[in-house]
C-alpha cells in the first residue's frame, strides 16, 4: 500500500502561481487508509501499470557537467562564426540551403531564426519560378531541398516544379542511381497538402519504390551509409519525426561526414548541452510539484510517468527560452493522464458522472459531492488552472480561465460518453469514434493551454475559435495523436477493459482483418498530414503556435513508434530516448 505524503507545512499545489490551499479536512480524510477506501478497492479494474522506472531521488539529482559559463562564452563565440558563413561566405543557392538544413537538424537554427528567414525570402520573392524547376536528374536534390525548405516556411510554392520530373517517372525514362536524390525528393513529397496530386500519388510512391530497391540491393561497405539513411527515412519522414530527437542523432552523423563544418559540429554539441541542462532543471522543478501533490500515493491505480509528460513538452517546443511553458504544459499533461486513468480504469459510471458536473461547474465548494478519491484529483486540477488563469490576466490582461475550464468539461464529457460505450458494450462506427476521440485524447486541452501560455499576443477572437473547435490545425494534430495512440495502445487497452479503438472500430464495420484496419488507420494518418499542411500555412494564428501543434502530432508519432512509449515506458525505446535527450550530454572530447 502507498505511503502517504503530507507535509506538516502548508500545501500549495501549484507549483509557481499561489494557489488555493489544500483544506485541512482533506488532510485529516486521506490519513485514513482501511480496507473500505474507495481508492484501494480490489473490485476496481487495474492498468497494471509498471512503476515509474525514474527514481524521484535520481531525477532531482541530475546533472550535465558540460554546462557551465565557459561553454556558454564559447557557444557565443562560435554563433557569431556561423553567422557570417550564413551572411557572406556562401555562393551558391544549393550551398545555402544545405547549411540552413544542417542548421535545423543539429537543433541550433533557433539562433539564426531572422537569417534564415532573409534568405528564404529571398529566394523565394527573387527567384521567378521557372528558376526552381528541376529540368533533370541532377538538379533534382537542390530543387527537391528548396521546395521542402521553402513550404516548412509556409511560403508557397507549388508542385508544378517537379513537372520534368514526374514525366519522367510515368514515361519510363526517369534515370538517376543517386539515392541521395531519391531521399530528398522523397522528404520533400510530405510537405504536400490534399490538392499535390503529384507530390503524394506520384512522386512519393516513386521515391519509396526507389528507397526500397536500395535497402534490399545494396549490402557492401560502400553503400552502408546512404542505405542506413534511406532505412530511417523510409522508417518515418523527417517532416513526421520529433526534432530534438533527431538533432541527438544527426549530430553523432554529421561528425561522420567526409565534408562538414567543425564550427557547426562544435556549436551543436556545446549548445545540445547547454539546452539539455536547462531541460534538467525543469525536470527537477514538475517532478517535486508531482511529489507535493501526493496525486501518486493517493491514487496508486494511475500512471506515475511525470517525465513522459515532460518529454512531450520538449518534442513540442525545445528552445530553452520556453521553460515556463514546458512547465506548465507538463503539469497539464500529468492532470490529464491522471484523469484519464480515473475515467479509463477505476472510476463508476456514477462516480464519474459526478465528476465530469463538477469540472463542469468548476464549483470547489462542492468538494463533499465527490468520492473521496477524487477530491485532491479536482482540488488540484482547480487550483492549477486558475493559477494559470491568474498568470495570464497578471501578464497579458485577459481572463482566459474560462475557456481553460470548458476545454476541460469537453474531455471529460468525451471521457464520459467512452466509459458509456465501454459499460454498455456499444461499438460505434469508424466515423462517430473519431468524432469523439479527437477531444478524448486530450489534443484540444493541450493546445489551448499552449496557446495562452506559449504566444506572446493572445486574442478573445483566437480563443473562441479554440474553444469552438473552428481551428482545424488543431484536429488535425488530434486526429494524428488518437491515430498514432490506437495504432500503439489499443491491443493493451482492450486486454484491460476499453472501447473499442479506430483499428477495432474498423474492423467490425467493414469486416476488415486487423493488418487491413490498421494499414487503414496508417492511411488516415497520411491523409490527415497532408490535410495540417495546408491548415498550417492557412491558420490565422500566431506561426510559432502552429508549428507547436504540429509538433505535438509529430511527437505522438516518436512516442507511440515502437508501441506505448507513454503507458508503459520500460517495453518501449522512450527509457532510451529519454537517457539521450535528458541525462545524457554530448562528449566534446
Amino acid at each position: 500500500m502507498a505511503t502517504l505524503c503530507i507535509s506538516s507545512a502548508p500545501i500549495y499545489l501549484n507549483a509557481f502561481t499561489p494557489s488555493v490551499r489544500l483544506p485541512r479536512f482533506i488532510c485529516k480524510s486521506m490519513t485514513k487508509r482501511t480496507s473500505d477506501d474507495v481508492y484501494v478497492d480490489l473490485r476496481r479494474r487495474s492498468g497494471n501499470y509498471q512503476p515509474s522506472p525514474w527514481d524521484h531521488h535520481s531525477l532531482l539529482s541530475i546533472k550535465n557537467k558540460y554546462a557551465n559559463e565557459k561553454e556558454v562564452i564559447t557557444r557565443d563565440v562560435l554563433k557569431n562564426k556561423v553567422k557570417k558563413i550564413l551572411d557572406s561566405e556562401i555562393k551558391t543557392r544549393l550551398e545555402q540551403i544545405e547549411l540552413i538544413d544542417d542548421l535545423q537538424r543539429l537543433g541550433i537554427s533557433h539562433h539564426f531564426e531572422l537569417e534564415i528567414n532573409d534568405i528564404l525570402t529571398d529566394f523565394y520573392h527573387s527567384n521567378e519560378i521557372n528558376l526552381w524547376k528541376c529540368d533533370n536528374e541532377e538538379d533534382l536534390h537542390a530543387t527537391a531541398l528548396g521546395f521542402r525548405l521553402i513550404r516548412q516556411h509556409g511560403f508557397d510554392i507549388s508542385e508544378d516544379v517537379f513537372d520534368v520530373i514526374v514525366d519522367k517517372i510515368e514515361s519510363g525514362t526517369f534515370k538517376s542511381d543517386d539515392i541521395k536524390s531519391i531521399t530528398t525528393l522523397y522528404e520533400a513529397s510530405y510537405l504536400s497538402t490534399n490538392s499535390d496530386t503529384k507530390l503524394h500519388k506520384i512522386i512519393r510512391p516513386f521515391a519509396i519504390e526507389q528507397l526500397r530497391e536500395h535497402v534490399n540491393s545494396n549490402h557492401d561497405d560502400k553503400t552502408y551509409k546512404t542505405r542506413e539513411k534511406a532505412i530511417h527515412a523510409l522508417e518515418m519522414p523527417y517532416h513526421w519525426r520529433m526534432r530534438r530527437l533527431e538533432t541527438r542523432l544527426y549530430i553523432d552523423k554529421y561528425e561522420k561526414k567526409h565534408v562538414m563544418n567543425l564550427d557547426l559540429m562544435e556549436l551543436a554539441k556545446i549548445d545540445f548541452n547547454i539546452v539539455q541542462a536547462s531541460h534538467q532543471e525543469e525536470l527537477k522543478c514538475v517532478t517535486r510539484w508531482w511529489k507535493e501533490t501526493c496525486l501518486s500515493d493517493q491514487l496508486p491505480f494511475a500512471r506515475d510517468g511525470i517525465v513522459q509528460n515532460y518529454i512531450w513538452n520538449v518534442g513540442i517546443v525545445y528552445e530553452p527560452q520556453f521553460g515556463y511553458t514546458r512547465r506548465i504544459m507538463t503539469i497539464i499533461n500529468a492532470l490529464i493522464t491522471i484523469i484519464d486513468d480515473i475515467y479509463d480504469i477505476y472510476g463508476t459510471l456514477e462516480e464519474l458522472e459526478l465528476f465530469t458536473a463538477m469540472v463542469d461547474n468548476w464549483n470547489v465548494n462542492r468538494l463533499d459531492d465527490l468520492p473521496e478519491y477524487m477530491r485532491l484529483c479536482f482540488l488540484v486540477l482547480y487550483n492549477e488552472i486558475n493559477g494559470i488563469g491568474c498568470d495570464i490576466l497578471k501578464h497579458k490582461n485577459i481572463d482566459v480561465i474560462p475557456f481553460l475550464k470548458k476545454s476541460w468539461a469537453d474531455l471529460c464529457k468525451a471521457y464520459l460518453v467512452e466509459a458509456k460505450w465501454y459499460k454498455s458494450g456499444y461499438k460505434p462506427s469508424v466515423e462517430e469514434y473519431m468524432q469523439n476521440a479527437w477531444i478524448s485524447i486530450s489534443a484540444p486541452v493541450l493546445l489551448i493551454h499552449l496557446y495562452c501560455v506559449f504566444s506572446d499576443q493572445i486574442s478573445i477572437q483566437n480563443l473562441e475559435s479554440l474553444s469552438e473547435d473552428r481551428q482545424h490545425v488543431v484536429r488535425c494534430s488530434a486526429i494524428v495523436l488518437r491515430l498514432a495512440n490506437d495504432l500503439a495502445t489499443s491491443p493493451d487497452e482492450l486486454a484491460r477493459g476499453d472501447v473499442l479503438k479506430s483499428v477495432q472500430c474498423y474492423m467490425h464495420e467493414t469486416g476488415a482483418s486487423e493488418e487491413e484496419a490498421r494499414a487503414h488507420v496508417q492511411q488516415m494518418i497520411s491523409d490527415t498530414w497532408n490535410e495540417m499542411n495546408y491548415e498550417a500555412k492557412n491558420a490565422l494564428l500566431p506561426r510559432g503556435f502552429v508549428e507547436a501543434a504540429m509538433n505535438l502530432a509529430r511527437m505522438s508519432q516518436c512516442i507511440y513508434q515502437h508501441g506505448d512509449g507513454h503507458g508503459r515506458p520500460d517495453k518501449a525505446k522512450i527509457v532510451e530516448r529519454v537517457m539521450s535527450l535528458l541525462v545524457s550530454p554530448v562528449p566534446l572530447d
